[in-house]
């Protein structure tokens, strides 16, 4: 049941579990408490509109052989899962828990389909990954089914809900404090879920390791992730994880909005392109990485660059190697027309790209592909090494694009907040981004954060309402 919010300023009701945060994690806690037979209250900061943060956003999540009726019939088995795990966090993550995460996402599946979420088929032609699962309809529908069946089980919901504080008692949380209706609000309750992301959104925070870079980065996801729960557990002694200030960032089209952009504004072209900073100048091997790793490695690398700001050149032969973007290509005739229209220097980009096609050694039409090098040139490009001489030619600015924070709240087996104690909170749990640094401390792997949130989810939501159950007021 959605709740007006002058109802929930006004009520002295305790609930049993109290969700803090409406994404793909919330969602599950509070599925899952439910179904346990909880009273559950979801609290959203958003607008009933723009419900969900990040999770809108979302494509597909990754599962260790799950059924061949959304997957290939083709095993996963979870050591080559921890061993692509491993290998993505460079040993970064908390074994017990990513097995922990691995297993748990052999079941999901099935679970999310009884609560109306659907996959995309294979079909003939079409090759599916074996590893991840898509999303029918993306992000949006999983939360609009997520929603209803929530509604239907008796899940409370309040939007424009914005949690201020949990405030704990020797590890015990017996209220949360928020702001709904214009008005301070203090919600009772016997065990606590935090499902409310990091704090991407917040440049202050982020300005506090980039300084004034931090104004440029394009913030990927929702705008409601300032981490200002995070921080109140961790003002409280809860255990941190993670490394303050680092971020997963892609490189995005400089065009997005700063907010909201999601995926459609990741830019594929880098590999197939030569990409220079605001000086015209080359700073990195455009073919290094060409698998899914290159989107973050673009990354770091533009918020590096003077102003945080890169172009990717490409001319016509590179048509047709790379997905469309969601912004069209900035074409011009000439090289020094397309300096013009992105800025920069003319005779700087015309000496750069000339140096770059005289260092090319191999065959330079796209027939060559991957086996196209530039040689003797600093940086050198190991792949896919285009001469740019073919008009149209074609420029795409890039920008640094956060995905996530890596900061979080350490957690335990059960979901529970780690206290400095070195004890777990009795009646303090998390799920999703909050405490995604437990098993992703640092890279990425596709599929993982929507995987991490509905297995931490569930665990989150059941073993609250176990807390609840036992709890008794301070």
């Amino acid at each position: 049941m959605t709740l007006a919010n002058s109802h929930l300023s006004n009520s002295s009701r305790t609930y049993d579990v109290v969700v803090v945060g409406g994404g793909n994690a919330g969602l599950c806690a509070a599925i899952s408490a439910r179904q346990a037979g909880a009273s559950v209250l979801l609290l959203e900061q958003a607008p009933r509109a723009l419900r969900g943060g990040s999770t809108r956003h979302a494509r597909n999540l990754r599962v260790k052989c799950d059924p061949p009726s959304v997957l290939p019939d083709q095993a996963y088995c979870g050591d080559e899962y921890w061993a692509d795990l491993a290998q993505a966090t460079a040993g970064h993550t908390d074994e017990n828990l990513a097995r922990l995460m691995i297993e748990g996402s052999a079941h999901i599946v099935r679970w999310m389909e009884q609560c109306g979420i659907q996959f995309e088929k294979s079909r003939i032609g079409n090759r599916p990954s074996r590893k991840t699962a898509f999303l029918l309809g993306g992000g949006k529908a999983l939360l609009n089914a997520y929603y209803r069946k929530a509604e239907r089980i008796g899940v409370d919901i309040a939007y424009d809900t914005e949690v201020l504080s949990v405030p704990l008692d020797h590890g015990v949380a017996c209220e949360i404090h928020a702001i709904s209706n214009c008005a301070l609000t203090r919600v009772r309750t016997r065990a606590v879920v935090v499902s409310c992301g990091g704090s991407q959104a917040n440049t202050d925070w982020l300005q506090h390791y980039w300084g004034d870079a931090a104004n440029r980065f394009v913030i990927r996801g929702a705008r409601q992730a300032k981490g200002r729960v995070l921080a109140s557990l961790l003002d409280q002694n809860v255990v941190p994880i993670g490394e303050p200030g680092q971020c997963h960032m892609v490189a995005v089209d400089a065009r997005a909005p700063k907010f909201d952009g999601g995926i459609v504004t990741r830019l594929d072209c880098v590999p197939y392109s030569v990409v220079v900073d605001r000086n015209g100048q080359r700073f990195h091997d455009e073919g290094e990485e060409v698998g899914p790793r290159r989107f973050a490695v673009w990354g770091k690398l533009v918020a590096r660059c003077p102003d945080q700001i890169a172009y990717a050149i490409l001319d016509s032969k590179a048509e047709g190697l790379f997905r469309p973007s969601f912004y069209p290509p900035i074409r011009t005739q000439t090289i020094s027309e397309l300096a013009v229209e992105l800025k920069l220097n003319p005779a700087d980009l015309a000496t750069t790209i000339h140096a770059f096609n005289a260092a090319i050694t191999d065959a330079s039409d796209r027939k060559a592909g991957r086996l196209a090098r530039a040689e003797d040139i600093v940086p050198p490009k190991s792949k896919w090494a285009m001469s740019i001489d073919t008009p149209p030619f074609s420029g795409y600015p890039l920008r640094p694009g956060v995905t996530f924070s890596y900061l979080g709240v350490k957690v335990d087996d059960h979901a529970r907040v780690i206290m400095a104690s070195g004890r777990p909170a009795a009646n303090v749990f998390a799920a999703g981004q909050i405490m995604l640094a437990n098993i992703l401390a640092s890279g990425y792997l596709a599929g993982v954060g929507m995987t991490l949130g509905t297995v931490f989810g569930q665990i989150a939501g059941r073993c609250a309402v176990r807390a609840a159950r036992s709890w008794s007021p301070r």
